[in-house]
């Protein structure tokens, strides 16, 4: 028997989920880890988002695990994927990618995935928050990115997902 099974918890795997398993015990879920999906075409740029989220923007929250994407259709697969179980928790696209940029990813998650996490788009300039509100996205920061702003957004989306 697992050391899992052992102690009446099972964590789902890729979930950063754990919850109990003994027989009609109330299933008492606690969140690990957040995971928070990164989307840019440019590799500054995800790590730029990366450094300033860190990995724990707030001591209230979980640790963040953060997964980076430089395709749409990769992005795309993993939010996919999300509809079978794998946890999300946080999407942030920037809106300057090419291709496919971040605001035209936004509404098309938004429109295609019932319940999707919640969106943050990061715009190449201030003047461009209306865009990110016509492509649904739940908050917008710019260009030149703002550690302290950045993960402030981020907490604020990211808080609800353990309440």
């Amino acid at each position: 028997m697992s050391a899992a099974a052992l102690a009446g918890t099972a964590e789902t795997e890729g979930s950063g989920v754990s919850g109990s398993t003994a027989p009609g015990a109330p299933t008492q879920v606690v969140v690990k880890h957040l995971k928070v999906l990164l989307y840019s075409d440019d590799a500054k740029v995800r790590e730029s988002l990366r450094v300033a989220l860190g990995t724990r923007p707030d001591p209230a929250l979980p640790e963040l695990s953060i997964e980076e994407f430089a395709t749409a259709p990769a992005l795309i697969a993993r939010m996919d994927a999300s509809l079978k179980g794998l946890r999300v928790d946080l999407v942030v696209l920037d809106g300057e990618a090419v291709p496919a940029g971040g605001m035209g990813l936004a509404r098309q998650l938004k429109d295609e995935i019932y319940h999707c996490p919640p969106l943050l788009v990061v715009t190449g300039r201030a003047q461009d928050g209306w865009l990110a509100t016509w492509a649904r996205a739940d908050a917008v920061v710019s260009h030149p990115i703002d550690p302290v702003r950045l993960s402030d957004v981020a907490v604020g989306l990211l808080r609800p997902r353990v309440a």
